[in-house]
């Protein structure tokens, strides 16, 4: 049903979310036909044929753990790098919507895994690497060949999210040379990456996260031979394009990124990369469930008519379109802040607080979104919805890693409250919104949203520090809902949509206020859940 579509050109909400943030229509068209088409089948066939095989051992008995993927997603992600340049665009005077843009038409978690830990690997050599690694990154970018794979472990089985609770050692060899020993618990890539960061404790360094430094680790060292050993690979219930492994450093040579005492702030800052490339996978996993599940609607007959003019599937389609546009909004948005912040380093300023604060906000409600969205376009086919034949099942299992990756919804809750309280940013958060409030298409709704989440970050500020994190996630979706109502009504009124501003007020009236949705009127709904 999605199958066979321009998923850019289909995508009206995107193009105008690219156009407001950017002010302009990037040219997606070709990797649109090409996700729509060959990706998909390339998707589908991993997921049902074709995992990834860890090969452990060399015909010659050697240690090779070297993982075969699919010969087919080799090459498409080979043409996704090279002559999509999804990770690309920021290099070569493009913008991060850009690139995120193309993380949302791939869809597939898997391979936009792929190009995420790459694309993280790259920013991190680019920004803080030496002269020893400067080169890697160019590979990792896709602008130079022959083509390279990145990856970041950071993850040991003790301490999971708590990255205080790392035991990876790292010790000077000389040369500029470390040796890295420790055991990375959830390592994607492993048998796949050139290179990976990795973080670890220097020799004498105090315990917890302020004690991490950031590493390169090659694959291979610099004599020859394999730098660490795979242990396995995870045995997953989806994202299957990725090899997810565990990975054994043993005397692993690594050359340490940028100052050994600043290593978490380079590990958060590059996670803003990965949490930002969830929130735009977890729209796009969201649109292909959409897709499959509105042309479905258009053909599928019972009762007489075909579904699609029954009012509950028409309000089943409202709710899901709307979820999709308050993420591109919100996710969006924090690319938008984070480009601002590339040039920040630490201490940070007050932009990237800001944009570490939007990132929590986006990743949680995009994750929910997605969840939400693929369960409904399941339950839309009915039966048959949950046959693996189908790839709205898919969409749906594939949804449920988007709240796990990249930190779970408590520990956004948690990141989101050491932002505004240890580093105030609420405060340039309620001061943008308000500025946006003053442009937007509907005046009075954007004010009342704004004062919302004026009103949230109040409760929060009168709470014990217990009673806080017991409700922030509640106040993490309060924020969400009040800034997507916001930018939303700002869109309207800088596109002229006015799409945007009825999309706006279901956003308020049912999420934010959590009022029943009533039927916005036939031609408005018409409009907003068509596919061009």
């Amino acid at each position: 049903m999605a199958y066979g579509l321009n998923h850019y050109l289909v995508d009206k909400p995107l193009r105008d979310t690219l156009r407001y943030f950017t002010s302009k229509e990037p040219d997606l068209a070709g990797l649109g036909e090409y996700v729509g088409t060959e990706l998909y089948e390339v998707a589908y066939r991993v997921d049902r044929l074709s995992w990834p095989v860890h090969v452990m051992w060399s015909v010659r008995g050697e240690r090779s753990d070297t993982v075969l993927v699919d010969p087919a997603l080799r090459r498409a992600v080979d043409r996704l790098m090279y002559e999509y340049g999804v990770n690309r665009h920021p290099y070569v005077g493009g913008s991060w919507h850009e690139h995120f843009a193309g993380i949302n038409l791939v869809g597939d978690p898997g391979v936009g895994c792929i190009l995420t830990i790459t694309m993280q690997t790259a920013y991190a050599l680019w920004k803080y690497g030496g002269e020893e690694l400067k080169h890697y990154y160019r590979r990792l970018a896709g602008l130079d060949r022959p083509p390279m794979i990145g990856a970041t472990w950071f993850t040991e089985i003790q301490g999971g999210s708590d990255l205080g609770a790392n035991e990876t050692v790292a010790r000077k060899a000389g040369d500029g040379v470390w040796l890295l020993t420790g055991y990375k618990y959830f390592a994607s890539g492993a048998g796949l990456a050139d290179i990976a960061l990795v973080t670890a404790r220097p020799e004498g360094a105090p315990a917890g996260a302020k004690g991490l430094s950031l590493f390169a680790v090659p694959r291979y060292r610099r004599g020859g031979g394999l730098n660490y050993s795979v242990r396995r690979l995870k045995d997953k219930s989806g994202t299957i394009a990725v090899p997810t492994g565990e990975v054994e450093l043993q005397d692993s040579e690594a050359y340490l990124i940028g100052d050994a005492d600043k290593g978490i702030y380079y590990t958060l800052e590059d996670l803003m990369i990965s949490r930002i490339a969830n929130s735009a996978g977890a729209v796009g996993i969201a649109r292909k469930a959409y897709l499959e599940a509105y042309n479905y609607a258009k053909h599928r007959r019972a009762f007489g008519k075909r579904i699609i003019e029954h009012p509950l599937v028409r309000r089943d389609l409202l709710e899901m379109e709307v979820l999709i546009e308050e993420s591109l909004a919100l996710t969006h948005k924090a690319v938008d802040l984070f480009e601002k912040s590339t040039g920040d380093r630490p201490p940070y300023s007050m932009t990237y607080h800001y944009a570490r604060l939007m990132t929590h906000i986006a990743k949680n409600m995009t994750a929910q979104a997605a969840a939400r969205v693929t369960m409904l376009a399941m339950e839309l086919f009915g039966g048959i919805g949950f046959l693996r034949e189908y790839a709205v099942e898919r969409w749906h299992r594939e949804a449920l890693i988007t709240p796990i990756w990249e930190g779970t919804s408590n520990i956004q809750a948690l990141d989101m409250l050491e932002a505004m309280w240890k580093k105030g940013a609420h405060k340039p958060l309620l001061e943008d919104l308000r500025a946006l409030a003053g442009d937007a298409y509907d005046k009075g709704l954007a004010s009342k949203a704004v004062e919302a989440a004026e009103e949230t970050v109040r409760r929060l500020a009168s709470m014990s520090p217990s009673q806080a994190e017991f409700n922030a996630k509640y106040a993490l979706e309060d924020l969400g809902h009040a800034s997507s109502t916001v930018i939303l009504e700002n869109m309207a009124a800088v596109l002229g949509e006015e799409r945007y501003h009825y999309v706006a007020e279901i956003v308020y009236n049912s999420l934010l206020q959590r009022r029943p949705v009533y039927n916005p009127g036939e031609e408005v709904l018409g409009e907003i859940i068509a596919v061009e």
